[in-house]
């Protein structure tokens, strides 16, 4: 078979144009790499401004000293989920997220934990929704929430899951409470957990004990309501209120007070 013979001219043109657009490529490479260094050393992403957001009980400045963001720093060497852990170990932030806008922006946006009763732990600590114990009370906090007792210190050490679960439980009939008209949570001062008898709330007017169990709050509380406006004007003269018994309510009278 009779050889073709090769044509030069094109392979040297097909080699020309490939080492340009490597070389090209190269070249453009270099260049951006050049360019980002220069900027990187001129401070162009360097931090300018850092916005919080999400705040009302935390003022800014606490957030911006817990996140430990000086400006000039840069962007692309801040650890953001670092920041984030930092920040949410303020009592009252539950989470922080922080997120860059180059070239020289960082917001911090935080969601805020809000209390929903007291816990007696040999001291007063704030619950919030979800049940987390979360800030020791100090002598210029809000008083003014539901107490829950029962569970001391060394319990919730010990048994974390089911100190959960009762707080779980007290926040659950706080919750049913609060939608009610007769008998709702501003009546209750206390709320007890006993492990054999469950939950008792104590009323605001005389501490007379309510005892709900475990479960069927609801159905409880409304037949408590079906008597309670005759009952309130004689609650100090009451040793407690017995909800448990099926279709029921028991009232027990104080000898004492009467």
């Amino acid at each position: 078979q009779e050889k073709q013979p090769h044509d030069w001219r094109k392979i040297f043109h097909c080699t020309l144009r490939i080492g340009i657009a490597s070389g090209s490529g190269f070249l453009f490479v270099a260049g951006a790499l050049l360019t980002a260094q220069v900027l990187l050393e001129s401070g162009y992403f360097g931090v300018q401004q850092v916005r919080v957001e999400g705040q009302d009980r935390v003022s800014e400045g606490e957030i911006l000293e817990s996140s430990d963001i000086q400006i000039g720093d840069s962007l692309f060497e801040l650890d953001l989920k670092m920041i984030g852990s930092k920040i949410e170990e303020h009592a009252w932030i539950a989470t922080a997220e922080v997120e860059r806008f180059f070239p020289d922006q960082i917001v911090l946006r935080v969601d805020e934990r809000e209390a929903r009763a007291i816990i007696d732990l040999d001291y007063l600590y704030y619950v919030d929704a979800a049940g987390v114990v979360f800030k020791m009370l100090n002598g210029s906090d809000n008083l003014d929430y539901p107490v829950i007792s029962g569970i001391d210190r060394q319990y919730l050490l010990e048994n974390p899951d089911k100190t959960q679960g009762c707080l779980d439980l007290a926040l659950e009939l706080m919750r049913i409470l609060e939608n009610r008209k007769i008998f709702s949570l501003d009546d209750v001062s206390e709320i007890h957990y006993d492990q054999q008898a469950g939950l008792l709330v104590y009323t605001a007017i005389g501490g007379v004990p309510i005892m709900l169990g475990n479960a069927g709050f609801a159905d409880k509380l409304d037949r408590l309501e079906e008597i309670f406006e005759d009952l309130e004007p004689r609650l100090l003269a009451l040793k407690y209120i017995d909800l448990n018994v099926t279709d029921r309510v028991i009232v027990k009278l104080d000898v004492k007070r009467t």
